[in-house]
């Protein structure tokens, strides 16, 4: 007899609720998901024992009639695709046809629909799959579905669910999420005893996470927007050939060859939100935050390019809060790769990674936040949760002996989501905030220290970035705190390491270390990029012996460090001698410094690249050039260094990401002398 066998349609439809329904954010994503599909305007989550016992989600979008919400319930039924084809360019959050049968598989459920165009709505109730009872019942247009018992049928799914407090926070988390991408919209979230969430509709993005998160969290976000056209290559015709010939087109060069023609762009990327100054740093990604076409997900590469970008300006160790929505044709990305729909795979990964690492990096670069005293101690002293807390409403899962690192679909930890939210509170006498701005332009990022703008290939065509516009809702960021370093006027040293100056409205207190590592490592990229490096010879040839980690990694990069002013020769078996070294470095220091160096590669040696290697080079050499602390300066040296400093594209962090300056403003000056 054979061992192979089908399985029954409920067996089938547990297994695909595993896929589908972890806990129960789970589900309120699928159906929050579907509100907002349905072209909601106002969504209404409601939750008991942190979704175990109850969820409904209330929603004013178009509704079912009777025969689409009998058929809603079977597998891969679904409203949003009709051929193969359109799995090409999904335009929709949902699109499988699994979540509602595969919710309804493990729970008792409540569909109460209409139709704007019908008379009358239905009513479907179906416990663990099957289908109870079908009426028809007078309700407004839209849909309510009510989810009760989740996993009363899976015993074992149920007992490994976390605390209501934890699976409370994961689900505020999900709304406020959705909440913040989606600010036209009307979302609440209530549990049992209280409304944790009411945000009405707002113009912008900015006013959402005034809105939600308020004014200290809004001020420690810098807006970043820019756009990139796309383009598809397409066969060169003898007629395509002729007609750029006669009319002069810039795809034939001046010596005849010919390049590809090519069509006009049918689309652009647009990229916009908001990232935090590197003074904000927190110890996990958690507080970052992706929308790819207003879908929430959890991809690996951006993830890596978000890194890419605070990289020198942050230590590698932490990361920062990020919000950023990510727009481009639906024929870019496929969103089909995942059960829960929390991955996504775009069609030119190298094209998306530097466009939104470059983007990240520009906005950074020019809004050079200055540090605030104030700041850097809370950011320092604690890791807070995403996007920082507003009340005690919710308790915190960590406080009640709950695992704080427990991660829901998104990967988002208890611990981190656990915040409570607040109605809208607007300034008395206006009725909303207007946050104007001036528009973010990209040209600077070629001068970029690391991350630069280059002309991408698309399909074999070139393509330049170009600035985009920044929606009205975006500020412009403050960056008199960068260009006011070079009018400092210098007080003195505190320890022989620490500049203090003072400006017209503050004081100011520079790490003397950290500031000339700055400058030196930008003046190093710029003279490698010049390859004009400059080098001092050894009186006595350095020998240093290596390990075999450390040989390998030598091989490697042994043509980059002779760009950066190296000469290095192989003495033997893993040994070899410097003869030559770039200016500046003591030679007492040179082989602690290349350990170190090789050391660092290759623990980064999966992800190391040419750009990578010359930025921990150039890290490098600054810092073992830099002046030390405790090394008294005369105050023209004083006076050199900041002027310097102020030319420096990254003012505000050393290449290794620790603050260069800190700022103490006078009205913070006058709150602690308790006159304000």
């Amino acid at each position: 007899m054979g061992k192979i066998h089908v399985l029954p349609e409920y067996v089938a439809n547990k297994i695909a609720a595993g896929e589908v329904v972890e806990r129960p954010s789970s589900v309120v994503k699928e159906l929050l998901e579907n509100s907002l599909d349905a072209g909601a305007q106002r969504i209404r989550v409601t939750v008991e024992a942190g979704g175990k016992k109850l969820i409904q989600v209330a929603d004013d979008g178009c509704g079912m009639v009777r025969d689409d919400a009998l058929l809603a319930f079977e597998r891969h039924a679904t409203s949003k695709l009709r051929h193969a084809d359109d799995l090409l360019a999904i335009s929709t959050l949902g699109f499988r046809g699994e979540a509602l049968p595969s919710i309804a598989a493990v729970s008792r459920l409540r569909l109460e629909t209409r139709a704007a165009e019908e008379s009358g709505g239905t009513v479907l109730e179906i416990s663990g799959g099957q289908i109870l009872r079908v009426a028809e019942a007078g309700l407004p247009p839209g849909t309510v579905i009510t989810v009760r018992d989740l996993f009363f049928n899976i015993p074992v799914r149920r007992k490994f669910l976390k605390s209501e407090a934890t699976e409370l926070s994961h689900v505020a988390s999900l709304v406020t999420h959705y909440a913040l991408a989606h600010p036209d919209k009307h979302f609440e979230l209530h549990s049992a005893t209280h409304a944790m969430l009411i945000a009405a509709p707002v113009t912008t993005h900015a006013e959402r996470i005034y809105q939600i998160l308020g004014q200290s969290t809004l001020n420690d976000l810098l807006p970043v927007a820019s756009s990139l056209p796309l383009g598809y290559d397409r066969p060169a015709t003898p007629d395509a050939v002729a007609s750029a010939q006669e009319t002069g087109d810039s795809r034939i060069d001046a010596n005849g060859n010919q390049k590809p023609p090519v069509i006009p762009p049918f689309g652009e990327i647009r990229l916009h939100g908001f990232v935090s100054k590197p003074a904000v740093q927190k110890l996990n990604r958690n507080s970052i935050f992706v929308f790819v076409n207003r879908r929430l997900i959890r991809d690996r590469l951006i993830l890596h390019a978000l890194t890419e970008a605070y990289r020198h300006l942050m230590p590698p160790t932490v990361f920062p809060v990020v919000l950023l929505f990510l727009e481009l044709p639906f024929s870019e990305v496929d969103v089909n790769v995942h059960p829960s729909k929390t991955e996504v795979r775009f069609r030119q990964q190298t094209l998306i990674h530097d466009f939104v690492r470059d983007s990240v990096r520009a906005g950074l670069v020019k809004a050079r936040p200055i540090p605030q005293f104030a700041r850097e101690i809370t950011a320092r002293a604690t890791a807070t949760p995403a996007l920082t807390p507003l009340s005690q409403e919710v308790p915190h899962p960590a406080r009640g002996g709950q695992d704080p690192n427990s991660q829901d679909v998104l990967g988002i930890t208890a611990a981190e989501a656990a915040f409570a939210l607040r109605p809208p509170v607007f300034p008395a006498g206006s009725e909303r905030l207007q946050f104007q701005g001036a528009p973010i332009a990209l040209e600077g990022n070629a001068a970029l220290p690391v991350a630069r703008f280059l002309p991408q290939t698309f399909g074999g065509a070139a393509v330049n970035h170009v600035p985009g516009t920044v929606p009205a809702e975006i500020a412009a960021p403050d960056s008199a705190a960068g260009a006011g370093l070079a009018s400092l006027r210098v007080l003195g040293q505190v320890q022989n390491s620490f500049i203090v100056a003072v400006g017209e409205d503050s004081l100011w207190v520079i790490d003397q270390h950290a500031a000339h590592e700055r400058v030196l490592f930008e003046k190093v990229l710029r003279e490698r990029l010049a390859n004009q490096v400059e080098s001092q010879r050894l009186l006595m040839p350095l020998v240093i012996q290596l390990t075999p980690a450390q040989q390998a990694v030598y091989a490697e990069i042994a043509e980059e460090l002779g760009r950066n002013g190296f000469e290095i020769e192989p003495f033997g078996s893993r040994t070899i001698a410097v003869k030559i070294a770039p200016a500046g470095i003591e030679v007492s220091t040179l082989e602690a410094m290349l350990h170190e160096l090789l050391d660092q590669l290759e623990r980064e040696r999966q992800t190391i690249n040419l750009e990578r290697v010359r930025g921990n080079i150039a890290a490098s050499i600054a810092c073992h050039a830099a002046i030390k602390i405790n090394t008294p300066l005369e105050p023209h040296k004083m006076d050199w260094l900041l002027k310097e400093l102020a030319r420096t594209e990254c003012p505000m962090s050393c290449p290794h990401g620790r603050p260069v300056v800190l700022r103490y403003s006078v009205k913070e000056m006058q709150r602690a002398f308790k006159r304000l």
